[in-house]
């Protein structure tokens, strides 16, 4: 094993969190196979080395002891076996038990970002967001209500974005039957609410800018995609789309949330909030809050006066 000194690197507590989650090797498969020359921990850095400081494969330093098409190997089977989706799932459900929550969400927001394509990415798969001004490809980012990835997607920057947003809404179902909430912006709203509802059983919910606002402000729960999207950011390869290939750009956004995740369960518990958010809505004793029934296919609504 090699000595370990970039900061990229795991650490003891990470690879105890990380190791069990990878397929088993080859070898010890019915089907068998050679059994693996590089350890299991060096993959796992020199993929991360290359997901957080952006360089490129043949650039791998030698102190790994990894040839570069035999790392490329691994990064390129783990994603197209599912293993790689497989992890970060299994991670998040760790970390929400790890702060004391449910294991799976119910509620999640949604948003995307645009970013420039380098000239390695071929015209078929990249396109002119009109309303940002760039020439790349746009990500498609689902969270929960802490702020953590749930699902990504890159696709096409040119579509508008409800237009990808369906088939990211249909992912979702298929892989978290539990979602019920969707929160967006209103560039969301509209026909892509009511598909949602009629096709998905799924409540889309937008979050309009103030009336009053004048230039930036930050928005009840879209903050928290936001937050999130700068926390993927932080890794240097994800700052601009280098890959021929859209699975491979969604392979290193994931790589990067599962060393989010991972740093995460080795830290303490993140305590609860004890106040309400600043932009959170505060209840008032107004009053009690009127009775809600549910009746098929109708909602009656009483008064509080009619519980005297």
């Amino acid at each position: 094993m090699r000595e370990r000194h970039y900061p990229s690197d795991t650490t003891d507590a990470e690879w105890d969190v990380l190791e069990p989650l990878l397929p088993p090797p080859a070898c010890r498969l019915p089907a068998g196979g050679r059994p693996e020359k590089h350890p299991r921990r060096n993959v796992v850095d020199a993929i991360r080395y290359v997901n957080d400081n952006g360089i490129k494969w043949r650039s791998v330093p030698v102190d790994f002891k990894i040839p570069w098409r035999t790392l490329y190997g691994y990064f390129r089977r783990w994603r197209a076996s599912g293993d790689l989706a497989r992890i970060h799932a299994e991670l998040h459900e760790l970390l929400r038990v790890h702060d004391g929550l449910n294991p799976r969400t119910v509620a999640v927001i949604l948003d995307s970002q645009s970013v420039k394509g380098a000239e390695t990415v071929g015209a078929d798969t990249r396109g002119f967001d009109g309303g940002k001004l760039i020439n790349g490809r746009k990500r498609h980012l689902v969270v929960d209500m802490r702020g953590m990835p749930l699902a990504v997607m890159v696709g096409v920057a040119s579509p508008h974005d409800s237009v990808p947003a369906r088939d990211l809404l249909f992912r979702l179902r298929l892989t978290h039957p539990e979602v019920t909430v969707v929160w967006a912006d209103s560039a969301y709203g509209g026909p892509l609410a009511d598909w949602a509802r009629s096709f998905l059983g799924l409540t889309l919910k937008t979050v309009p800018r103030r009336k009053d606002q004048e230039g930036f402000a930050v928005l009840a729960k879209r903050w928290r995609v936001e937050r999130a999207i700068s926390w993927i950011m932080r890794a240097r390869r994800n700052v601009r789309d280098y890959e021929r290939l859209i699975s491979h750009s969604e392979a290193h956004l994931t790589w990067t949330v599962i060393t989010l995740i991972v740093r995460r369960l080795t830290r303490p518990p993140r305590q609860p909030r004890t106040v309400p958010h600043p932009l959170a809505p505060v209840k008032t004793a107004s009053g009690p809050a009127p009775v809600r029934i549910r009746a098929r296919p109708h909602t009656v609504r009483l008064a509080p006066t009619a519980l005297r």
